[in-house]
């Protein structure tokens, strides 16, 4: 089964040219099932990249995805264009004031980690997001900074700075492998990793919070809230096979100091086209997720926040 998409939005291109099962509205529209309702709130600057890469990790499952892009009600973004924002992205507080549920929502990092959480301009809305998720989301997934944001927000746990950024490609242990979440993972786990700040395990575990994927160089990765119905990762399976290497261009370009990313180039060499050798890995979760999601979520989408159906039991 395909993702949902608007077939103006930038990403429906890229995905199909990919092989990806995407389908308009119009012919979602003409099939007698249900489709679960995805919302991607979008923190990152450069949206129609982020919006591309998670639709196309969510609609590689068997199942109708409807997807539905979110922004922040009055964050202006400079990166992308106005009208863009204006045909694609909905205000949460339109979101919330409509009253409607979603199946599962995705909460991206942003480039703002060097701040308290009480300094972010947007952050007393993204407490209103993140309390809200409690009786309207199904299962809330939160990347980089946004994992963090929740689980200080909804558990308390702090995040530290880094002495110096965590940038590259590294090995991480699968330590819950009987996790739903995990199936079909190796033991051994390469992930893309590009912040300057941590959430430690030990803090974790303290916060009754189960750490499913880690490593010994760069801390805990991926994390299952379940008593919020969450995940938090805190590293970026999603991105591109060149997403590092645009980063570490742009900061060489401006002059700013920066490591070549550890583990990514062919022999730590700029020069050559970097391998992605996490891609499957990257699949396997979020069609997990996805999963996971079609089997526990309810039919009837307005139970959502008040009952669920778990098909397993």
């Amino acid at each position: 089964m395909p993702i949902t998409l608007p077939d103006t939005l930038p990403a429906y291109d890229v995905l199909a040219r990919e092989g990806v099962m995407v389908m308009p509205e119009r012919g979602a529209a003409q099939q007698d099932i249900r489709p679960l309702r995805i919302g991607l709130l979008n923190l990152m600057p450069k949206k129609i990249q982020t919006e591309t890469q998670f639709a196309r990790l969510i609609g590689a499952t068997p199942l109708q995805i409807d997807f539905h892009l979110i922004r922040m009600s009055d964050h202006e973004t400079r990166n992308t264009s106005a009208e863009h924002m204006e045909a694609f992205y909905r205000p949460f507080s339109e979101v919330a004031a409509s009253g409607e549920k979603f199946d599962g929502l995705l909460i991206t990092g942003a480039p703002i980690e060097h701040l308290d959480f009480e300094d972010v301009t947007y952050w007393d809305e993204l407490k209103q997001v993140m309390d809200w998720t409690q009786t309207h989301v199904h299962s809330t997934f939160g990347i980089c900074w946004g994992g963090m944001a929740m689980a200080y927000h909804l558990n308390g746990v702090p995040k530290h700075i880094l002495d110096a950024k965590a940038f590259g490609c590294f090995r991480h242990q699968n330590k819950a492998p009987a996790s739903p979440y995990l199936r079909g993972f190796s033991d051994d786990v390469l992930m893309p990793v590009s912040r300057w700040t941590e959430m430690r395990e030990d803090e974790m575990r303290a916060a009754g919070l189960k750490v499913l994927i880690g490593s010994d160089e760069v801390g805990p990765a991926l994390v299952e809230d379940a008593a919020h119905r969450a995940l938090y990762v805190f590293n970026h399976f999603e991105y591109d096979s060149d997403t590092l290497k645009q980063e570490y261009d742009r900061d060489v370009d401006a002059g700013t100091p920066i490591n070549v990313p550890v583990n990514y180039y062919p022999e730590d060499d700029p020069t050559r086209a970097p391998l992605n050798r996490w891609r499957s890995h990257a699949h396997l979760l979020y069609g997990n997720w996805i999963s996971e999601i079609y089997l526990t979520t309810p039919f009837d989408i307005e139970l959502i926040g008040e009952a669920s159906t778990d098909l397993r039991r």
